[in-house]
């Protein structure tokens, strides 16, 4: 009785799964046909490297403090010593402040890669799901994000389907 509930419902979902229609796309391949995309990296390389600067700059800052401490360490009295090692630990703080506003979990670069990049996205989405509802898609999988996909047809490829519908 078992068994054959079982062939009933590997039957009922080999039925199913052949009526369901599915495409594959490539994501980096799409984006590197997007302008928009490129330029939304460069500026966000751009912006970036001007922020990395920045904390580099106080880090730097702090260890030249350190350093000229270690150096004068001796001509110091206790109470120099100790405003010393405030002042550094200050700085250090600082950089590290600083750091974690530019590119922290919910940071500056977080917050400018979401405004840049969530536009492009919505508007690759639309088109995917406009394509999957003309041609009855059930299923649109990435093959550039799932390492598991050995081998996908180009008959079932919509990338360049996509790009055409968003004007590239």
């Amino acid at each position: 009785m078992k068994k054959t509930a079982l062939m009933c419902l590997f039957a009922l979902m080999a039925t199913m799964a052949s009526a369901q229609k599915f495409a594959l796309l490539d994501m980096e391949y799409i984006l590197k046909n997007i302008p928009a995309y490129e330029r939304a990296n460069e500026q966000l390389n751009q912006v970036s490297k001007k922020w990395q600067a920045e904390v580099e700059a106080l880090a730097t800052e702090a260890t030249t403090m350190y350093k000229n401490y270690q150096n004068e360490a001796v001509f110091l009295s206790q109470e120099q010593k100790k405003a010393r090692q405030e002042e550094i630990t200050k700085k250090e703080k600082e950089a590290s402040d600083l750091k974690r506003k530019y590119f922290g979990p919910e940071g500056e670069l977080f917050k400018k890669r979401e405004s840049l990049m969530t536009p492009i996205q919505e508007e690759i989405y639309t088109a995917v799901k406009e394509i999957s509802e003309l041609r009855g898609y059930s299923l649109v999988i990435d093959r550039a994000s799932d390492g598991g996909i050995i081998y996908g047809s180009p008959k079932v490829d919509i990338s360049n389907e996509v790009l055409q519908k968003l004007g590239y």
